[in-house]
């Protein structure tokens, strides 16, 4: 893994920070590489149940460092090599995209612990995780407006399942900033806690006791949901439920219960 992005697991679960805390864990070539990395080497671990993905130091991600800003309409040269609107061979997404959307790649639950701030690029990063656990105070912004530009990270397609069509064109046509507080009441963050870190760490392992193959199931049928028709819904339900019951996991977990113990999953 880089120096840019810690990853360590213990007990099926992943404990991934933005290391960049000087910056406040702004975004340059190496960041969105390294964010990118992180979660494509992490989805190599079966050993894997929950994720917690947060930023070291005072704020999760203030958006794009200064530099980036300062290098656009210059010539590329070597240190560009990876730009963050690099199209991704194979892929649905660019770079910068690829580093919000691995998340919602990953197989298992991940948790997004988010503190300080959460601006551009990094409140689209933020908006990767399956839930948000935020600190009253963190400020949030689809910053992008106030440099001339669009956000091209995977907002217009992970925004739109949290809130309103209206509440999304004020963000992008404003560049507003929201609290944490506000956050969770537009439902763009799941919900508020003074130390968002533990809280984090909290729900992961609570949820990497579960069985893990029906968790995996589980966000397969609630990923896309948008994409699918009534009748393919209920089709996956089928599916997924025709492939728990009976199996070790399913009867470990109905075991466990009644025995009044921690269950013992494969």
């Amino acid at each position: 893994m880089s120096e840019r992005v810690m990853v360590t697991v213990e007990d099926g679960v992943a404990d991934v920070r933005l290391n960049r805390p000087e910056k406040l864990n702004a975004l340059d070539n190496q960041m969105f590489r390294a964010i990118a990395n992180a979660g494509e080497e992490l989805k190599s671990r079966d050993d894997l149940r929950a994720v917690v993905l947060s930023g070291e130091g005072r704020s999760f991600c203030a958006g794009l460092d200064f530099s980036s800003f300062q290098a656009m309409g210059t010539e590329r040269n070597e240190n560009q090599a990876d730009s963050p609107g690099d199209h991704l061979e194979g892929r649905i997404t660019h770079l910068g995209q690829q580093a919000a959307w691995v998340w919602q790649e990953l197989e298992v639950p991940v948790i997004g612990a988010i503190n300080g701030h959460a601006l551009g690029g990094g409140f689209q990063i933020a908006m990767g995780p399956d839930i948000r656990i935020v600190h009253p105070d963190t400020k949030m912004s689809i910053l992008e407006v106030r440099w001339g530009l669009v956000p091209d990270m995977g907002a217009s397609v992970l925004l739109p399942s949290m809130v309103g069509l209206d509440v999304m064109k004020e963000m992008y046509f404003t560049g507003k900033m929201v609290s944490g507080a506000e956050a969770v009441e537009l439902g763009i963050a799941t919900r508020l806690h003074d130390d968002p870190y533990a809280a984090a760490m909290e729900l992961a392992h609570e949820i990497s006791e579960k069985n893990p193959e029906a968790i995996r199931r589980m966000k397969s049928i609630l990923n896309g949901l948008g994409e699918r028709t009534t009748a393919e819904r209920f089709a996956a339900e089928r599916e997924h439920i025709g492939a728990l019951i009976g199996s070790p996991n399913q009867k470990e977990a109905v075991a466990a219960f009644f025995e009044k113990r921690s269950p013992n999953f494969s």
